[in-house]
């Protein structure tokens, strides 16, 4: 943890002075703004309708009005999703009942499906293998087939639809697939939707060494995101998760030249991102620390203005107090910035960091 004694003698943190909101409105309980009103109230008349009407049409407008954007048409499936689930058990009477009236419908199928792999993470447990009972690892390795089957079929009723091939590629790692069984799953979604961000993220972790892959083939997967990422896209996110996964697993990560410029690159990618797409909140908290680590400050102070108050997120819910970490990193960033803020009305994208003038960095 930084302790801001020692950034500098002389050196008082004056959040104000850099564009940053004060300590004292820091908030924990969220990583991003509440979301408008309206969008509240339509999601509580859809939950409201499905848990306790059991009324699925509402449900089923909502995905249909994605049309073919598939990103929104999954993030809308994913709301569904957690409509279906409570912390004590399900509540998807309502879907069951979709599919009966609906035995055609794509969505349907695939929300049936995807929850089918829900169930099946919930029996096992987050525990190492050797730590789950015999009877919940054998329910375990029989849904995850099932639900793979069920989203096969899914994929049949709506074959340019990549949202069953998105739930295959989920189950895919819990049910053991070899890198040889994963890529015609890759193909087949890739086909329909190349630059999915769940997809890319789901992938991510197939391609982890705690499951199929290793740091090396996780790490390409990830330079191979940010390569294809499209202006726009907030794709080039996964090489952030990766850098995420190899700090959890290991403790440290040395980023030497070559991964601060692939760093550099990715911030470069995700400043082309519209502000209000819903995924960027919590890949600028990874971005701004991981910035930061690397030493490219300035950039990180940018993210960190973008981010406001809003600091219950990871990395900074990783244990003690998120305000305290959140603003000690905010510290350090601006005690080490080479630029002055420039003001309210002055630029605010990532700059394009300067990586031959930072040294390796290990953290």
């Amino acid at each position: 943890m930084i302790n801001l004694r020692s950034l500098s003698p002389r050196f008082r943190f004056d959040p104000l002075a850099h564009g940053l909101p004060p300590r004292e409105v820091l908030d924990a309980r969220r990583h991003r703004p509440p979301l408008p009103a309206y969008r509240l109230k339509e999601a509580q008349a859809i939950a409201a309708a499905a848990r306790q009407d059991g009324d699925w049409q509402p449900a089923a407008a909502y995905v249909a009005a994605a049309g073919d954007d598939w990103d929104d048409r999954w993030r809308r499936a994913e709301f569904l999703q957690a409509v279906a689930r409570d912390e004590d058990g399900w509540a998807d009477a309502w879907v069951d009942a979709w599919c009966q009236a609906q035995p055609e419908d794509c969505d349907a199928a695939t929300l049936h499906a995807s929850l089918m792999v829900h169930k099946a993470w919930r029996i096992r447990g987050s525990g190492y293998a050797h730590q789950v009972p015999y009877a919940r690892m054998a329910q375990f390795r029989a849904l995850l087939p099932a639900s793979i089957e069920a989203a096969r079929r899914a994929a049949q009723l709506a074959p340019e639809n990549p949202g069953p091939w998105v739930v295959m590629v989920t189950a895919a790692r819990g049910a053991r697939y070899s890198p040889d069984d994963f890529q015609p799953l890759w193909a087949e979604l890739t086909a329909r939707a190349p630059h999915h961000y769940e997809a890319h993220w789901q992938a991510l972790q197939f391609w982890c060494a705690k499951w199929a892959g290793s740091d090396s083939l996780m790490l390409r997967f990830a330079e191979q995101a940010v390569d294809c990422a499209p202006e726009g896209s907030p794709l080039a996110a996964m090489y952030l998760h990766a850098l995420q996964e190899l700090k959890e697993r290991h403790g440290s990560v040395r980023l030497t030249r070559g991964r601060k410029a692939l760093l550099a690159r990715t911030a470069a990618s995700l400043a082309t991102v519209p502000a209000d797409d819903e995924r960027m909140p919590p890949v600028r908290h990874l971005l701004a620390y991981h910035l930061g680590r690397a030493g490219l400050h300035d950039a990180a102070l940018d993210q960190f203005r973008l981010i406001g108050p809003y600091c219950g997120a990871e990395p900074w819910n990783g244990g003690g107090d998120p305000a305290k970490v959140f603003d000690q990193a905010r510290a350090r960033s601006a005690r080490w910035a080479r630029n002055p803020y420039p003001g309210p009305d002055g630029p605010t994208a990532t700059r394009r960091a300067d990586v031959r003038r930072v040294p390796d960095t290990h953290w």
